[in-house]
């Protein structure tokens, strides 16, 4: 079978960002270790992104509610776009700007987490949550293409991805989204949150 180049050349471009994706290790840590703290005490993480990023974003959630690798319990994690009836609505009320801005106000507290992930860091849907969410007093990490971009320069913390395509990007994302639930787990584990959910009437999340 011959291969095509563009197929190999995926491959190769991959492999180079990849190379310099290394040095975000630190950033991943930190924040594994930061959303044990906030979701190990009832806080909740809010996540999302447009188009393929809506994916990872809902990844993140998905591995937070269930499980990423080990059992242990339940946390706290909703992926914004995955409300349709809600971001319908909102985008027919108030505009597609404010579809996410306007979730973040009513599911978001003081303390909590939201996740913002763009290959271009520049969607105006996430950039008017953003500032919604630092108006509500949650922290805001931004996972993004290349730098400088607004949606870093907006949020409090940002893991910048060099590649030259979206798709690797989305790619390195996908990457960061494991290195963060791995860095979670086993802040987890050391914090002495261990073992399978414990189910609805011995929970840790309650009162949310």
């Amino acid at each position: 079978m011959t291969v095509h180049p563009p197929v190999t050349g995926h491959c190769d471009e991959l492999e180079d960002a990849l190379g310099a994706f290394r040095a975000s290790a630190p950033i991943t840590a930190r924040w594994g270790e930061r959303l044990a703290e906030v979701l190990g005490s009832g806080g909740r993480l809010l996540a999302a992104g447009n188009g393929g990023s809506a994916a990872q974003a809902q990844h993140l959630t998905a591995e937070l509610v269930g499980r990423y690798r080990d059992d242990r319990p339940a946390f706290s994690a909703i992926a914004l776009h995955a409300d349709t009836s809600s971001t319908t609505a909102i985008a027919n009320d108030y505009g597609v700007d404010a579809v996410f801005a306007r979730q973040v106000r009513a599911h978001g507290r003081p303390g909590d987490v939201l996740m913002l992930l763009s290959t271009s860091g520049a969607s105006a849907n996430l950039l008017s949550a953003a500032d919604a969410a630092r108006a509500a007093g949650l922290r805001v990490w931004a996972l993004t293409g290349p730098a400088p971009n607004p949606l870093m320069a907006g949020s409090d913390e940002s893991l910048c991805v060099e590649a030259p395509t979206a798709a690797t990007v989305q790619e390195l994302h996908l990457v960061a989204v494991h290195m963060v639930c791995a860095a979670f787990d086993a802040a987890l584990e050391n914090g002495g949150w261990r073992g399978t959910d414990p189910g609805p009437t011995g929970g840790r999340n309650g009162g949310r």
